[in-house]
């Protein structure tokens, strides 16, 4: 599994600023649950100074995008807007003293999350709609500007950061000749050849890298996801509430929240914590929904 600072577990455990603001008047909203990872980002906003006097969130995706969420909000309060903009995907890491860089997607998720936000104040159209032709990732619904912005902003190499920071790439990997092509015309605009060669430095004291794991059987895996719930169940419990599983379709795990989880303003939280245990168990991806969203 991954290894965590003390301070991504502690906005993890103990998150600021989740639920939405009721008297915001910003809204910022990208990905999607079938994608795996959704943000809403609210703001309260200054309307004479353009300062965020207050921030909230509530997302729906692992530990990492929690803890990002709820770093992004502190980060962000007593900023202008224009202050806030100058944010970037990499001081949200480094204010959360690290992620791992499986997981630096949740720290970009964030940021478009928060121009998404400004825009919506400003009467501004932001949009992550996909130009015909543009999207590279079918999967995650990755485009090609998304790509571009993000190899720029984070000096990326290679397809392995890419998908790192986006998730392109990260599933049927039939679009990493997309991105590699992305790469050269990135690269090639400071001189810089694409290398597919190219080795990843990662310092090993800061990073420990997911553990591999072999393929399971569909029993197999049923029964891990099975163990996993046991395990959480009672740490659900003791705060009234329970889950239990309903259902696994190939990449996605339905569970039921009752008691004091169900309509709790964290069930997405707890959701994501449930599923980041779960792909740590498993060594893949997948993802866990409400039994609510499960095809009738």
């Amino acid at each position: 599994m991954w290894d965590y600072s003390e301070t991504v577990k502690d906005h993890f455990y103990n998150p600021r600023n989740a639920g939405a603001l009721d008297d915001a008047n910003a809204t910022g909203d990208v990905g999607s649950i079938s994608c795996g990872d959704a943000l809403r980002l609210t703001l309260k906003v200054d309307p004479e100074t353009e300062i965020i006097q207050d921030a909230g969130f509530q997302t729906f995706g692992c530990g990492s995008a929690i803890a990002s969420s709820s770093a992004l909000t502190e980060m962000v309060k007593g900023k202008t807007l224009d202050e806030a903009l100058a944010i970037s995907n990499q001081d949200i890491a480094d204010f959360l003293e690290g992620l791992p860089p499986e997981k630096m997607h949740c720290s970009v998720m964030g940021r478009e999350a928060l121009q998404a936000a400004v825009a919506n104040y400003r009467g501004e159209e932001w949009a992550d709609d996909h130009e015909e032709g543009a999207l590279i990732c079918k999967c995650f619904a990755v485009d090609a500007v998304m790509i571009e912005d993000t190899i720029r902003a984070n000096s990326l190499k290679t397809v392995e950061q890419v998908t790192h920071y986006t998730k392109a790439g990260g599933s049927c990997s039939s679009c990493h000749e997309g991105i590699e092509e992305i790469l050269t015309k990135v690269l090639a605009e400071t001189g810089e050849a694409f290398d597919p060669e190219t080795p990843i430095t990662i310092d090993p004291a800061e990073v420990k890298p997911a553990v591999k794991k072999g393929k399971l059987t569909t029993v197999q895996r049923i029964l891990k996801i099975e163990q996993v719930i046991a395990e959480i169940r009672p740490q659900i419990q003791a705060d009234r509430g329970d889950i239990e599983l309903v259902d696994v379709e190939d990449k996605k795990v339905y569970v039921k929240l009752t008691g004091a989880c169900s309509g709790c303003q964290m069930a997405t939280a707890t959701l994501g914590g449930v599923q980041q245990r779960i792909i740590e168990e498993l060594g893949e991806f997948i993802q866990v929904l409400p039994a609510e969203l499960q095809a009738a």
